[in-house]
């Protein structure tokens, strides 16, 4: 689905991203880890359209889609999640998933006063779509309240809900747990897991909980300093001297469980 080929991004002199290459395969949920400062987010930041790159590319489905704006990759199906939700806090959380799908006929001030009939059948469409939605995601009775009152995972589910009000082809989640009780993150989890194997949602998730990662995500990939470090099963990724050394600054020649 994704192919990174020797992406950079520079800030100055500081090097976020220095020469990455990596896959992003079609189907999968793949971890993305790293300590702090290996450039994950950055990563994120200029697949997603967030940032240009300063070199590389960026590839989907074999398609060159280097330095699009988020705008358009939005059409062609890849979105973004942020570490920090973002909600619109005044409005309820199924006007936050309504207002998703682009191109909609109330959009335009000449269509409310010539096609309020087509106007009223979308919304009641996409009423129902949100409604669905919601419902998968466990939080139906939450539809009517305003999408600021939400906790922290609450919101994550809610920016999940988003990403399934379109077609999306391929989702990279930044720090989905940030913030979330373990209840819900298993509810989230739960979710990105029916969603990959049921709607066929690929998916590259930026995350510290290894338990989580661990349970999850096959393969982990594994970034310091810019660069990918490492790829494979979580299992192999938490021996590996190399991954423990960029954690714990040191190597370990027995057995080690790395706390991202």
């Amino acid at each position: 689905m994704i192919q990174v080929h020797d992406l950079h991004r520079h800030f100055g002199g500081f090097r976020a991203v220095d020469g990455a290459s990596l896959t992003v395969a079609t189907g999968s949920i793949t971890g993305l880890i790293g300590p702090n400062g290996a450039g994950k987010s950055t990563l994120f930041n200029v697949i997603a359209g967030v940032l240009p790159p300063t070199s590389g590319r960026v590839m989907m489905d074999g398609e060159d889609i280097t330095g699009l704006p988020p705008h358009e990759l939005f059409h062609k199906g890849l979105l973004r999640t942020f570490q920090m939700a973002h909600e619109f806090s005044s409005m309820t959380v199924r006007e936050n998933l309504m207002m998703v799908p682009a191109s909609q006929t109330g959009e335009t001030l000449w269509n409310t006063w010539l096609a309020r009939g087509r106007i009223r059948r979308e919304e009641q469409a996409l009423r129902a779509r949100a409604d669905e939605v919601l419902e998968f995601l466990t939080i139906g009775h939450l539809a009517e309240e305003k999408a600021g009152n939400l906790s922290g995972g609450q919101k994550k589910l809610l920016e999940l809900g988003r990403c399934m009000m379109v077609e999306a082809k391929v989702v990279f989640l930044d720090e989905v747990g940030a913030g979330v009780n373990r209840t819900l993150l298993g509810t989230i989890g739960d979710a990105i897991v029916r969603l990959n194997r049921e709607r066929g949602y690929t998916f590259c998730v930026i995350e510290h909980d290894m338990d989580f990662i661990g349970k999850l995500c096959d393969p982990v990939i594994v970034m310091a300093e810019g660069k990918v470090l490492a790829e494979g099963p979580a299992a192999h990724i938490m021996e590996n001297e190399a991954v423990i050394e960029a954690y714990l600054g040191r190597g370990l020649k027995n057995k080690a469980t790395v706390n991202a």
